[in-house]
């Protein structure tokens, strides 16, 4: 059928990998910083044109016919009029709107609310706080937005030449906290709430819909967030889940339906097939590691692995809640971690190890089990980040999240999504492809993980945690 792009913007950097339409296999690769700070959370969005530029350089997009975005979720651009910024971009993981956002959550009547009118609760990341604190913050910018995109939007809007239609897709728009996955609607009276005043916003786009073509005859697909486009260059289905270890938590699954959870423990996110993506995040994850390191005076985290399989599967009786910076799921804000079951013989280096591993597993297993508790099938999952390399997780993961462990290789799968997604709207342009049929790319090298014997060890380490932290936060999943 051709050659592909994808394109991933992220908060640093811009990735591009170049494929082969039918069968995915990468052709040629690109990457460039972005040219701002590493914590900014003021960007020119020029910048991120910038590194486009420099990451596809030396002929890098020769021969490409289609190409798809993904960048940054989460993610403000708001502009004037005439489509200019009225300042700086806010990137995704900007905190500044925490108060904004518990101001929205009172002001539109309490989470419940929330959650049933685009399934999700505002948090400080999303769109929807960042236009309740530019409106609090910095009226005179609010007053002069007359549009308002995220870093994908925009990133397809310039690439097209500024064309007076601008658009998005069921993922990012998902993610804005204005428009719902589960009607397929925006709510333009929650843009109203936030920012105090109407502002215009981009069409969503179906899944192998083209935003359009760009002069030279180069077809742009709608594009979607990093989110999104991860779980696409991953092949996701029904019945998959990731679950990724980073400083944080965040565990995702494919499902048929748009989930409403008044506890705002569950983000109801569309994902980039028509599907759904229901998102639970937990606040800590590597930083658990990381800290118990630091207290054992180890050098990293290989070697808190290497130590903690001196251990045996229940550390010898220590539990480890690790909420070190509170706690989102379950919503235990103010909390502390705690270390519980210290005897003589529990005082060794390797359990107290060993222990932070299983809190790290069992925590995002209870986060597994909200969503399965909503019906959502987990049977495969996923573990993403530097720390699913480690023969700890990967001797405790299966048993504890009772499912079989996929890690896959490290690879660009946001870049990849965003590829196979312009695959498909070249194949729906061309007549090669269906409009609800994206091409079967191959899947992701990957080492597989089986619980086996080792089932029953692990739902005891399970049921310890539980009974440790239900002891210690009664009711913390019922409240």
């Amino acid at each position: 059928m051709g050659i592909v792009a994808g394109l991933d913007s992220s908060s640093a950097f811009t990735r591009i990998v170049v494929c082969d339409a039918d069968t995915g296999a990468v052709l040629r690769q690109g990457y460039a910083p972005h040219p701002v700070e590493a914590k900014a959370t003021d960007v020119d969005p020029q910048a991120w044109l910038l590194s486009l530029g420099e990451a596809a350089a030396g002929g890098l997009l020769e021969g490409v016919q289609a190409i798809g975005v993904s960048a940054q979720q989460h993610g403000l651009v708001p502009l004037d009029s005439s489509g200019a910024p009225v300042r700086p971009a806010m990137v995704g993981n900007d905190k500044r709107a925490q108060a904004a956002a518990a101001d929205l959550v009172e002001a539109f009547g309490g989470r419940q609310a929330w959650a049933e009118a685009v399934g999700s609760v505002p948090q400080a990341g999303l769109p929807v706080s960042k236009l309740r604190w530019l409106a609090r913050t910095e009226p005179e910018a609010a007053r002069r937005t007359s549009l308002v995109l995220q870093p994908h939007d925009w990133l397809v809007w310039q690439l097209l030449g500024r064309p007076a239609r601008r658009t998005t897709d069921r993922g990012a728009a998902s993610a804005t906290g204005y428009w719902s996955a589960g009607t397929g609607s925006y709510r333009p009276d929650l843009v109203e709430l936030a920012l105090g005043h109407q502002a215009a916003l981009p069409e969503v786009l179906g899944p192998a819909d083209a935003a359009g073509t760009t002069p030279e005859g180069l077809l742009i697909s709608a594009g979607t967030g990093e989110t999104m486009a991860a779980a696409f260059g991953l092949g996701l289905g029904t019945g998959d889940a990731v679950v990724s270890l980073g400083a944080t938590g965040s565990v995702m699954a494919i499902h048929h339906e748009a989930l409403a959870d008044p506890s705002g423990m569950i983000t109801s996110f569309a994902d980039a097939t028509g599907m759904h993506l229901p998102v639970v995040h937990t606040l800590n994850a590597v930083r658990a590691l990381r800290g118990t390191a630091e207290m054992l005076g180890v050098e990293d985290l290989s070697e808190l692995s290497e130590l903690a399989m001196k251990s045996t599967p229940g550390a010898s009786g220590l539990v480890l809640l690790p909420y070190l910076e509170g706690e989102r799921t379950p919503h235990l804000p103010h909390t502390a971690g705690t270390l519980t079951g210290l005897r003589r013989e529990s005082m060794k280096p390797e359990h107290l190890a060993r222990a932070a591993f299983e809190g790290m597993l069992c925590s995002l297993a209870d986060a597994l089990d909200v969503l399965r508790g909503r019906g959502v099938a987990v049977r495969r999952v996923f573990l993403l980040g530097q720390a699913a390399e480690l023969p700890a997780v990967q001797a405790g993961a299966p048993a504890i999240f009772a499912a079989q462990v996929v890690v896959p290789q490290p690879a660009d799968y946001a870049a990849l999504g965003a590829a196979r997604q312009a695959a498909w709207a070249l194949g729906t342009a061309q007549g090669t492809l269906a409009p609800h049929t994206p091409p079967s790319w191959r899947g992701a090298a990957a080492q597989v993980f089986e619980a086996g014997e080792e089932l029953a060890v692990g739902q005891a380490v399970r049921q310890q945690y539980a009974a440790t932290r239900e002891q210690i936060h009664p009711g913390a999943f019922n409240p």
